[in-house]
């Protein structure tokens, strides 16, 4: 069950500095919980080129999980613009963000994805990724789809 009261007097930590090479995640943004939408504290980064402006993608750390994001979206949501694909940003974002995790006592950390989205199979994976189970869900009245929920040790 959510704690909501909780989630919104959430004091969001700085992250500080999160880079790896050619890849630094600058945060975006924080996005403090809507009970009324069923958001939870959320932190926004985009994925960039050390001394450039160049984004090439984006990934999220949410810090609690209501039960739709059990299934659909888990803690962690990224996404690698298509030209900056198969250079591995979406795993090193992902590793770049476990100290943060630890220090918001988040583990195991869930991670979803589309069981057909092979990229992020292999990306879930390489991250030591569990699968616990692969099943259909409705993302809306009307609308199933199939997800695969990993959890994470970190």
């Amino acid at each position: 069950m959510v704690d909501w009261q909780a989630l919104e007097n959430f004091t969001f930590i700085d992250p500080g500095p999160l880079h790896d090479g050619d890849l630094e995640l600058p945060l975006n943004e924080t996005c403090p919980a809507i009970v009324e939408k069923g958001w939870v504290p959320e932190y926004k980064f985009h994925m960039i080129r050390p001394g450039t402006k160049v984004v090439m993608g984006s990934i999220q750390l949410r810090v609690a999980l209501t039960k739709k994001l059990e299934e659909l979206g888990g803690h962690i949501g990224y996404e690698v613009y298509s030209p900056y694909r198969g250079q591995h940003y979406a795993a090193r974002s992902c590793r770049l963000l476990f100290p943060l995790l630890r220090r918001l006592a988040i583990d195991p950390v869930v991670i979803t994805c589309d069981p057909q989205n092979t990229p992020s199979v292999k990306t879930i994976e390489s991250l030591g990724g569990q699968i616990m189970h692969t099943k259909v869900v409705e993302i809306e009245p009307g609308i199933q789809r199939w997800t695969s929920v990993y959890h994470l040790n970190v």
